[in-house]
């Protein structure tokens, strides 16, 4: 069973990196604040795009060689389309639905009502089970007491039926005590048997597991024998969605000297998985791969794109480095304006520019004050 599964790193990716700056410089140039470095950007460091609107089609009718300057006027008798399907095209009726086969396999009442927010029924469906030794009724009454959802909110008794449920072979409290223990929350704490949970969690595949099992191997072994050792965990966990390690495996697979060539060849697409999840870090880097072409072709128009949709987010390193594009015409076209009221932005977030302020101050007063009032306006895309 798996409910409301949230990954939960030791430092996420701080033990990542302790490790790929033992190995050495790749394609991107990493300045000593950690800070990538392009050459005609300066200096740069961290969901999914949403398509742009779409253009509104040039209506024709026939015999016309030109678009019409505006749409006809619409008719009363006019009636919406409801599509057309292949099979109307070609003239036939659409074949009819195949019987729904009966389901007679186990149901899950207690799973039923929490699906349905029925959580007080579901406790009580779950409890008898949990009693009985069932490692997912288990967890539910784990996850219900956790949660304080249709019972009172008791984190003591949580911890107990998670360790019972682990015991019991669920991968998700196995991975749920692994974090209790290592916190030392309602349990007292225990490095030791929390990293042997999570090794079971993890070899189970419970992805958030392999992701924080994988950040221990790197951490208990620095350099590059560690990341060898996580990378196998680190992909497991991508390869099921989980962000984080879709951002370690592309940061490893373009960085450890002996990833195959196949690797090294996806590393951008994982690094553009990462980011179409909404991981900031990866929204920057993408953003920064593209415009110097790490890992594949440079493509500035999308680097600049990817730039954008991290400033508007609120990354304030990317409301800079916005700015650099702006002012340098990189991706973009040079608009003084736009390039002042990042500059604004991130000056005001703490992240002090000297190149930036000389610019600044460079420009028109009317143009500063337009900077201004358009950076009191900003407020961070949800």
């Amino acid at each position: 069973m798996s409910l409301f599964i949230r990954h939960s790193s030791r430092s996420v990716l701080v033990a990542l990196f302790a490790g790929l700056t033992a190995l050495p410089l790749t394609a991107m140039a990493q300045s000593a604040d950690g800070i990538t470095a392009s050459p005609d950007v300066g200096a740069f460091r961290t969901e999914r795009i949403e398509p742009s609107g779409e253009p509104t089609p040039e209506i024709f009718h026939k015999g016309d060689t030109k678009a019409a300057d505006t749409p006809p006027a619409a008719t009363a008798d006019v009636k919406p389309s409801s599509g057309v399907g292949v099979f109307d095209r070609m003239g036939a009726d659409l074949p009819p639905l195949p019987p729904e086969k009966p389901y007679t396999g186990p149901v899950d009442e207690a799973y039923g009502a929490f699906q349905r927010g029925l959580y007080l029924t579901a406790f009580q469906k779950a409890l008898p089970r949990a009693q009985l030794g069932d490692p997912a009724a288990q967890t539910m009454i784990a996850e219900l007491l956790a949660q304080g959802l249709g019972v009172r909110r008791d984190r003591k008794n949580a911890a107990f039926w998670y360790s019972k449920a682990a015991e019991g072979g669920d991968a998700t409290s196995m991975f749920k005590y692994a974090l209790l223990l290592i916190e030392g929350r309602d349990v007292a704490r225990d490095r030791k048997a929390a990293d042997a949970w999570m090794k079971k969690a993890a070899d189970a595949g419970q992805p958030s597991a392999e992701f924080n099992w994988a950040q221990s191997l790197t951490a208990d072994n620095p350099g590059a024998k560690g990341l060898e050792l996580a990378l196998p965990y680190y992909e497991k966990s991508a390869e099921q969605g989980i962000a984080d390690a879709q951002y370690a495996v592309s940061q490893l697979y373009i960085s450890l000297p002996s990833i195959t060539p196949e690797k090294k060849s996806q590393a951008r697409t994982w690094l553009a998985r990462a980011a179409n999840s909404g991981f900031d870090t990866a929204q920057l880097d993408m953003g920064l791969w593209l415009i110097s072409g790490t890992g594949g072709p440079v493509d500035l128009e999308g680097g600049f794109t990817w730039m954008k949709v991290a400033a508007y987010r609120g990354n304030v390193v990317a409301q800079n480095k916005l700015a650099h594009l702006y002012i340098n015409a990189i991706g973009t076209t040079q608009q003084p304006i736009e390039a002042a009221t990042w500059y604004v932005i991130s000056r005001r977030a703490g992240l002090k520019d000297p190149e930036l302020e000389d610019f600044y101050l460079g420009i028109e007063d009317d143009q500063q004050k337009s900077a201004i009032d358009a950076a009191n306006k900003y407020r961070p895309a949800k």
